[in-house]
């Protein structure tokens, strides 16, 4: 049986399951005014993907040896949260952005006015985390930096945009919550941009694949059936050995061991959130603690108690 969170309907094919299930918990939200000359390190956030929107003005991004300049209306995606810099121009000194007062408005919004005093520029910032593991496995395979530029192409992008530029000025009662749903709304815009043009390879191109995203979408949707490789070729309307085949092809491991991974990342997450053994065992479709224990371990490395004990 399904954990209770689970939506009452999902998707018809698995892209739009996995982009479905990027519902995200927010580290971190801030809007910026900057005043040239300003610089700002943004520390590493492991297990969150940062984004950044420019509303007005113009700045600079280092991340690793990329350097991007940054005008308005333009989107940056950093998926692993890694470590990048902002500066109005090159070589402006640039301090933790932690370090640097801002005013906090609610437990994770932040508004920071920075700067020299001239040329001003605005950004919407912020850090979010995706709990559902289609979420976690999409993202981690996104690139180390997605820039969307303006362009005809993303006007949907641009009316959001345009969204929280109003909404970050005005800032009228509730506007904080109104700034964030709107922001997770963008992140969302912004990686489906992205997988419109990505090379379908790998997973993502699993997903995409009319015969085994079928299969994937099934399996996502009720990880605890009996599952095996028929009954996941019959999903895909292919051979059993056609299935295999390809399966492994596209995804790079075969498809019952994709199963298994897929239920211990789905018991990693209720194991976090409490759930007991017993239950994640029932829910996963393990006829057993024991048998579902053992899987567990084979696959991430240690028991249920252990990962417990990490994840309290």
């Amino acid at each position: 049986m399904p954990p209770p969170s689970q939506p009452p309907w999902t998707p018809s094919d698995a892209v739009g399951e996995a982009l479905h299930v990027l519902r995200m918990s927010g580290a971190f939200y801030c809007r910026s005014e900057l005043t040239a000359p300003w610089g700002a390190t943004m520390p590493a956030m492991p297990g969150c993907l940062w984004f950044h929107v420019v509303t007005e003005g113009r700045c600079l991004l280092e991340v690793g040896d990329d350097l991007l300049e940054l005008g308005p209306g333009d989107i940056v995606l950093i998926p692993p949260g890694g470590g990048h810099v902002m500066r109005s121009e090159p070589d402006v000194s640039a301090p933790s952005v932690l370090a640097i007062a801002h005013e906090l408005s609610g437990d994770n919004y932040a508004l920071l006015r920075y700067g020299g005093g001239g040329a001003q520029t605005v950004l919407v910032c912020g850090a979010v985390k995706f709990a559902h593991p289609a979420a976690r496995t999409l993202v981690g395979l996104l690139p180390e930096l997605i820039h969307i530029p303006v362009s005809p192409l993303s006007g949907r992008l641009q009316d959001t945009v345009r969204l929280i530029a109003a909404e970050a000025e005005e800032m009228r009662p509730g506007g904080e919550a109104v700034l964030t749903r709107l922001a997770d709304v963008l992140v969302i815009q912004a990686i489906r941009a992205w997988l419109e043009t990505a090379p379908r390879t790998g997973w993502i191109g699993a997903l995409a694949d009319p015969q085994i995203g079928r299969a994937l979408a099934q399996l996502h949707r009720d990880p605890a059936k009996d599952w095996t490789v028929a009954s996941l070729a019959a999903e895909a309307a292919m051979s059993r050995s056609a299935f295999a085949a390809r399966f492994t092809e596209i995804v790079g491991e075969s498809a019952m061991a994709y199963v298994t991974r897929w239920r211990m990342n789905l018991a990693l997450d209720r194991l976090g959130e409490g759930a007991t053994v017993a239950r994640i065992a029932a829910e996963l479709g393990y006829r057993s603690e024991a048998a579902f224990s053992r899987a567990f371990t084979r696959v991430v490395g240690e028991p249920p108690s252990a990962a417990r004990r990490r994840a309290a």
